[in-house]
């Protein structure tokens, strides 16, 4: 006797059969994969603008030491695999809404009331903070990379790897997006009951040391302002976490309460 996989969907009763799921499937990577692929053609093709940003803080370093600072390309096709990784990181970005909508519209059918709300609550909430924190490293990138380059001594030339030096833009932009998003993390953990907000605020002193430190290593010590730019939102964020995980917490105590009063009258 065949088995045949099914899949409910939101709606009345109405289920999806294995072969409708992975045509599905299909159709969401196809409409994905095209709005990554366009983005990136025009990633692309505006590929200059972006070397020339990634390039400025060399560039300045140059101006103002007066010693050599440049970009190398020590292969062949390097700079062209800048390009591409230029075009499909921005892809990415600008396509996001498009493919996360997909894998979002592909995922509702199969969850229930509650998983959708804390799916939609933790997408509308951790893509504008990631955006934020990417925004932030961009704006302390400049100043990480001149202390960087700065123990160099004035007779040496910064000639920098191309590939070497664009990968650690992308990480630092990609840590500090993180970082600000595990303020939502947090509350996911203690939505699901993992972590309390009694916790949350037990480990604040930990919390404000770890970002501090962060923050002290993302910017240099002669540019404070910049330190305190990017520790005082990832401080605030994670006060809001708790604040919305002591929330949830005692409107869970008081339903429980409630049950137990409403189990013990019965008795």
């Amino acid at each position: 006797m065949a088995v045949r996989a099914e899949r409910w969907r939101s709606k009345g009763d109405e289920r999806m059969s294995l072969g409708a799921h992975l045509v599905e499937l299909k159709k969401r990577l196809f409409i994905s994969a095209i709005a990554i692929l366009v983005t990136a053609i025009a990633g692309f093709i505006f590929a200059d603008f972006f070397i020339s940003a990634l390039r400025a803080p060399i560039t300045n370093i140059a101006e103002s030491t007066g010693r050599g600072a440049a970009l190398n390309y020590d292969a062949v096709t390097q700079a062209f695999d800048i390009r591409v990784q230029i075009a499909f990181t921005v892809a990415i970005v600008a396509a996001s809404p498009i493919w996360l909508y997909q894998v979002w519209a592909f995922l509702v059918p199969g969850l229930v009331r509650k998983e959708k709300q804390y799916a939609v609550g933790f997408l509308a909430t951790a893509i504008p903070l990631f955006l934020a924190g990417c925004a932030a490293g961009w704006y302390v990138m400049p100043n990480i990379i001149t202390l960087m380059l700065g123990f160099a001594g004035d007779q040496d030339l910064s000639n920098l790897n191309a590939k070497y030096y664009y990968d650690f833009i992308v990480k630092l932009l990609l840590a500090v997006g993180i970082a600000f998003v595990v303020p939502v993390f947090v509350v996911l953990l203690n939505l699901v009951g993992v972590l309390s907000a009694e916790a949350i605020l037990k480990g604040w002193r930990i919390a404000i040391l770890t970002i501090t430190v962060f923050t002290a290593i993302a910017t240099p010590a002669a540019d404070v302002i910049s330190m305190f730019l990017l520790a005082i939102p990832m401080i605030v964020l994670y006060f809001i976490a708790a604040l919305i995980a002591w929330l949830h917490d005692r409107r869970a105590a008081k339903r429980a309460a409630k049950v137990e009063a409403e189990l013990g009258a019965d008795v």
